[in-house]
């Protein structure tokens, strides 16, 4: 198995009370090894929750069964469902959760996928209302992405609006690739093929805000490091070039109002 520079692979790791992270193996596209990382939360009534599902081993089946029943896969973006089917079968139980244009990219490739339900863009679904907030972010008519946010632990979950590769964990070929899209983990953020399909830059910048607004201590993403401190820090420094029109925008209005309030006219 390739390494990945995040093993133990396939193992739970715990981040906070009631969420854990599964560090699986690398998906392989056009020669660029990709790491993937799964999220894993623990409901209120003790059944689990899993976010972009990595390959499953007999010894993940186990540690998981410790944890309770799992009732819910979700296959984020359109991007994000390799492993479903493993897990479905594994889990006949569980509910399939999807975004908009899974189901159909997974048939182009030829994939058969579970019977499912795509997800509310803005309403968290019944079963994890009150504990994690959901929110399809807006902008792109081609990527189709559901953040989350776990409230409880106050951690943002994401899977490709920011990616953000170590480089010394990737083979040397790799890198420049990295450079170059500016997804290196000292400044990661959306990889530009995913942000040039965002053309309603304020639908897009709105969303964003909404997540921001969130308040996340961590935010955990699916490709590369993931941010254990300083999380709304790291969103606004992510979406930094996305959100500064949009703050000068408020500081000029703030700025006019102030003056018009000064006016003794």
């Amino acid at each position: 198995m390739t390494t990945t520079g995040y093993e133990p692979l396939n193992v739970l790791k715990p981040v906070s009370d009631r969420i854990w992270i599964i560090d699986g193996a690398p998906v392989t596209v056009m020669g660029f090894p990709f790491p993937t990382r799964a999220t894993v939360i623990q409901l209120e009534n003790g059944d689990l929750w899993v976010h972009s599902p990595t390959p499953l081993t007999n010894d993940l089946e186990d540690a998981l069964a410790v944890l309770g029943p799992v009732r819910h896969l979700v296959a984020p973006n359109q991007f994000h469902f390799l492993h479903i089917s493993e897990w479905a079968h594994a889990y006949p139980d569980a509910a399939f959760w999807m975004a908009p244009g899974t189901k159909e990219r997974a048939a182009k490739l030829g994939l058969d996928m579970p019977d499912g339900r795509e997800m509310q863009p803005r309403e968290a679904e019944t079963p994890w209302a009150g504990q994690i907030a959901q929110l399809l972010v807006r902008g792109s008519r081609t990527h189709k992405e559901l953040a989350f946010f776990h409230k409880a632990s106050t951690t943002t979950i994401l899977t490709d609006l920011i990616e953000a590769f170590e480089t010394d964990k990737l083979p040397a070929r790799c890198r420049p690739f990295v450079w170059l899209n500016g997804i290196d983990d000292h400044d990661g953020k959306t990889p530009p093929l995913i942000r040039w399909t965002f053309r309603d830059k304020q639908a897009f910048a709105e969303d964003i805000e909404t997540l921001v607004g969130w308040g996340a201590r961590r935010v955990i993403i699916a490709h590369g490091r993931w941010y254990d401190r300083d999380g709304t820090a790291e969103l606004e420094r992510a979406f930094r070039k996305l959100l500064a029109p949009r703050q000068w925008d408020r500081a000029m209005r703030d700025m006019k109002a102030r003056e018009r309030d000064d006016d003794p006219a």
